[in-house]
């Protein structure tokens, strides 16, 4: 039976802050509320230097691109950058998804990773202790058809324990309707895990059950940053103007939790699905803490220095 989705209730304006003048619980109260917060200007001091460093990872996974591996995901350069097929008429048959740029690569990424005042937003969400979990993520829509991707849940490709991680995205560039505004279904992260099925763009929900019109668009300016739950349902259209549409990904997550099951197509999601009582915080990688402290765990073995 087709479920009933419902235009969205509340606009962008309702769950949007001012990053001046910011009062946190109710910043934190509208991410609760809806799995979804803006704040206009978060990330603003960092833009300069993080698209100086997305576009160089640009260019050289472009020149890299003819020793590019083929995966399961599409083709990923020797720098980590993931391609997937492009739209016909392109001038490459391969274009751009992912941007192999991360706190390992990239000083500017990682300031903007411990900003303090996301990270008092976080605390307000997640508690006084919080890891990073992974290590950023950047996404490029490239010009003239750069690819959608589907509405989703991230907990699709990395379901947690417990609360999971909070992602913030952030614009690097203005973006609108035209270029690949982000959209959200505010209230969705409280449906729990839906079921999700192969695209074009990975995991995504069926457009049968989930529209895009039942979806907020999010117009932006370059440093606006929007908070989602992993739960959240969220995706993007394609970028049909002139120039690439670049974001960037910090997640997230208290020091306890972990994922039970990882993901990117139906098959191995199944397959992980069999095994997600069996995972254990002790197999999962560390990340490194932005507030608060890690105690010593007998179950995760680790101790101050990281070692095991």
């Amino acid at each position: 039976m087709m479920q009933k989705v419902k235009e969205p209730e509340v606009s962008a304006d309702d769950i949007s802050v001012p990053v001046e003048a910011l009062n946190v619980a109710e910043a934190a109260a509208i991410y609760m509320q809806h799995g979804c917060l803006v704040v206009r200007g978060l990330m603003k001091p960092y833009i300069a230097d993080m698209a100086a460093d997305i576009e160089a990872t640009v260019r050289q996974s472009i020149a890299l691109l003819d020793k590019a591996e083929r995966k399961p995901e599409g083709w990923v350069s020797p720098n980590g950058s993931l391609f997937i097929p492009a739209p016909e008429g392109y001038r490459r048959d391969k274009q751009i998804m992912t941007v192999g740029i991360s706190y390992f690569t990239s000083a500017a990424f990682l300031r903007a990773a411990v900003d303090p005042t996301a990270l008092d937003i976080l605390e307000a969400v997640l508690g006084p202790n919080i890891e990073l979990f992974g290590n950023g993520q950047s996404l490029v829509k490239e010009p003239v058809g750069g690819h959608p991707k589907h509405l989703h849940q991230d907990s699709a490709y990395f379901e947690h324990r417990y609360e999971g991680p909070v992602g913030i995205l952030s614009y690097v560039v203005d973006t609108d309707l035209v270029n690949g505004a982000l959209h959200v279904v505010p209230g969705s992260h409280k449906q729990g895990q839906l079921q999700h099925v192969d695209t074009f763009s990975h995991l995504g929900l069926d457009e049968d059950e989930w529209p895009w019109e039942a979806s907020l668009p999010i117009v932006g300016q370059a440093g606006d940053a929007i908070l989602f739950h992993v739960r959240t349902i969220h995706g993007s259209k394609q970028n049909h103007s002139q120039t690439p549409r670049p974001v960037f990904i910090n997640r997230y997550r208290r020091p306890d939790d972990f994922a039970i099951i990882r993901a990117t197509t139906t098959s191995n999601r199944v397959e992980a699905e069999k095994q997600a009582e069996n995972a254990r915080r002790e197999n999962e990688p560390q990340g490194l803490m932005v507030r608060g402290f890690r105690p010593f765990s007998e179950a995760d073995g680790v101790g101050a220095d990281g070692s095991r």
